[in-house]
C-alpha cells in the first residue's frame, strides 16, 4: 500500500507540474506587441507581473485539470521581465488510507517559461 501511495503522489505531482508548466507558458506569452523592446541581442518581449498573473488565472479558469482537488494559483510573476514563473498548489489524497499513509497532503509545483523571438 505504501508503494501504491508513493506512486500516486508522484503521478499527482507530475500532473500538477504539467498544469503549472502550461500556465507559465501562457504567462510568458502575456505581452502586447508594443511591449517588445529592441536590445543589442535582438527583439525581446517585456513582461509585467500583473499580465503574467492575469494570463495564468485565465488559463486555470479554463479548467485544464478538473480533477486536481483544491487547485490554487499561489504565485504568478516575472522576476526579470523576460520569464514567467507560476506556482500552483493542490491537495493529494492516497488511493487507500492506512495508518502509515496520511489522509491527504498539500502539494506544490513551480514552473518557469520564457518567450523568445528567434
Amino acid at each position: 500500500l505504501l508503494v501504491t501511495a508513493a506512486t500516486s503522489l508522484y503521478l499527482e505531482k507530475k500532473r500538477l507540474f504539467t498544469v503549472a508548466d502550461g500556465a507559465a507558458l501562457v504567462g510568458a506569452e502575456a505581452f502586447e506587441l508594443d511591449a517588445v523592446a529592441l536590445t543589442p541581442d535582438g527583439l525581446r518581449p517585456v513582461l509585467a507581473s500583473d499580465d503574467v498573473a492575469d494570463a495564468a488565472a485565465a488559463y486555470l479558469a479554463g479548467n485544464p485539470a478538473p480533477d486536481l482537488e483544491a487547485l490554487t494559483l499561489e504565485r504568478a510573476f516575472t522576476a526579470d521581465g523576460r520569464s514567467a514563473t507560476v506556482t500552483l498548489a493542490s491537495t493529494w489524497h492516497p488511493p487507500v488510507v492506512t495508518i502509515f499513509v496520511p489522509e491527504g497532503l498539500r502539494i506544490e509545483a513551480t514552473a518557469t517559461a520564457r518567450s523568445v523571438f528567434g
